[in-house]
């Protein structure tokens, strides 16, 4: 299937409290993001969609300082293979930019998007040359 949910951020207003409950509710592994200021990274599985008979997949995320107190509780990010074309295609279905296409340095680039009712999502292109 095209467009996977492929990483997700729970806000927080005090992330490392947040994390610390997490770990300790289902024993995810959690720790500092290296090289990106307060980003802690949470390992819900082993690797990203890889599931087994007894074991399903899963995705990983990250919890982050909650930008500010509209923010949403979690963001979902879903994959696509240009973060260009699929801006340009959700301006045209009615959705909204928030934070307009930004580098994850190595990684790829995201934007972050109100849906028409007002949902919030975000846009991940992978790319190791962003920056």
């Amino acid at each position: 299937m095209k467009n996977p949910i492929t990483h997700f951020e729970i806000y927080a207003d005090d992330p490392p409290a947040l994390a610390a409950f997490y770990s300790a509710m289902f024993d995810w592994k959690i720790e500092p993001q290296q090289g990106m200021d307060g980003y802690i990274l949470v390992k819900t599985v082993d690797v990203d969609g890889k599931g087994t008979p007894t074991q399903p997949g899963g995705i990983n995320g990250g919890i982050v300082k909650r930008p500010d107190k509209t923010a949403p509780h979690v963001l979902h990010y879903v994959s696509v293979a240009s973060i260009e074309g699929a801006l340009e295609r959700a301006r045209g279905l009615g959705a909204k930019v928030q934070k307009p296409k930004a580098a994850v340095p190595g990684m790829g680039w995201f934007a972050i998007l109100t849906d028409p009712q007002g949902g919030t999502f975000a846009l991940w292109q992978t790319d190791p040359n962003a920056g």
